[in-house]
């Protein structure tokens, strides 16, 4: 149990990889296994990925049941479809997969959809950099900026909902974030009251394990990098071969 510090839009991670790129169709996962042992690793770590998810959905679950009338998730509410994030590698990489096992239409206007998104991406690099000596207002500006995931329809719907990433599976219920409890303010939980928390750093830690691991067995993969972050635009306009090569070498 912990007492509930903060109830404002959350921060998910203090820093995540943006690099602009433009839009492009993508190689597949296959691109990155270039041995039949990295192809067995690979599939081990998005295993070891799959039972992460099923412990984000079982803290869930069990939140909705303890405390129903304060989780408040909802079709259609895509707060958390504007927070932003980044993602570990093996989570860019799962996600990826599962991306390109879309429809045609589907991978056609996320991509499009990457390129707005990507904007307000480097617009607030640009803030970042200009309080780079200023870790608070940074923070701030981090919570308070609203970018529209690519992976939301015109229907307000995510075309990727069953193989979200974990942060969005977690989003509505109080989690501990950078050691401090957090959660989403359009919920029902209140400020100064007692609840469960999801262990969001200890995924955390986990992914970057998952992640490292996965670079140490990628050819000329840095696994010393294994903490960088990497947005979902970027994640599904990259293939797991370019993400390794261009960004983790």
């Amino acid at each position: 149990m912990c007492e509930f510090l903060q109830c404002c839009p959350l921060l998910w991670a203090a820093f995540f990889y943006i690099k602009s790129t433009k839009t492009r169709y993508l190689k597949s996962l296959q691109a990155v296994i270039r041995t039949p042992q990295l192809a067995v690793a690979i599939n081990r770590l998005f295993k070891s990925y799959e039972l992460l998810v099923e412990k984000a959905d079982a803290a869930f679950q069990k939140m909705g049941t303890e405390h129903a009338t304060s989780v408040r998730c909802e079709r259609h509410c895509s707060d958390c479809c504007h927070a932003v994030f980044g993602l570990f590698l093996i989570e860019a990489a799962y996600l990826k997969k599962q991306f390109d096992q879309l429809g045609k239409e589907e991978i056609k206007g996320a991509l499009l959809r990457c390129n707005r998104a990507e904007r307000g991406l480097r617009r607030l690099e640009k803030v970042l950099q200009a309080h780079e000596d200023d870790p608070n207002m940074q923070a701030y500006a981090m919570a308070r900026e609203r970018i529209r995931c690519p992976l939301l329809d015109e229907n307000e719907d995510c075309i990727l909902y069953p193989n979200r990433p974990i942060t969005c599976r977690v989003y509505g219920i109080p989690t501990k974030i950078q050691g401090k409890a957090r959660v989403c303010g359009k919920t029902g939980f209140q400020k100064g009251e007692f609840y469960p928390i999801f262990d969001l750093d200890g995924i955390y830690k986990d992914l970057f394990v998952l992640s490292e691991e996965l670079l140490d067995g990628a050819d000329k993969g840095d696994p010393e990098k294994a903490g960088l972050l990497i947005s979902v635009p970027k994640a599904i306009s990259m293939s797991p071969d370019e993400l390794i090569y261009e960004i983790f070498v």
